[in-house]
């Protein structure tokens, strides 16, 4: 099995309004931004005629995407999941975005801060 990951990266705000009703001091209920690290990860049993996975340049549509609808905006408002844009979550909404566009995908990761990481995969 050969695998590939790349990762791309983007600013953005968000607010888990959710959580305010369990807690309401919740520092991640106040409106809030992180630096995002996205990790997207290929795999596929063969190489192709040129030695590749996929070729990292046919992720553009990817890179796109983030730098063009995710980036400096506020998730809550482009995502389509409403305030629930956990790591978690933005690591699914991915997934499920690419998939069908790229059939070697087999994982998202999605990281807000340094030491963590949430991953999708199915």
């Amino acid at each position: 099995m050969h695998r590939i990951e790349k990762t791309f990266h983007f600013s953005a705000a968000h607010q888990l309004t959710h959580l305010a009703a369990h807690s309401p001091e919740h520092k991640c209920a106040r409106l809030h931004g992180h630096n995002y690290r996205v990790r997207v990860t290929l795999e596929s049993n063969e190489l192709d005629a040129d030695g590749f996975v996929l070729d990292y340049a046919l992720l553009e549509p990817v890179e796109r995407y983030i730098d063009g609808v995710l980036d400096h905006r506020n998730l809550n408002e482009v995502l389509g999941i409403g305030s629930y844009t956990t790591a978690e979550r933005i690591s699914q909404a991915l997934y499920e975005r690419f998939k069908p566009e790229i059939p070697l995908l087999v994982a998202v990761a999605v990281s807000e801060s340094r030491d963590t990481w949430a991953e999708y995969r199915q």
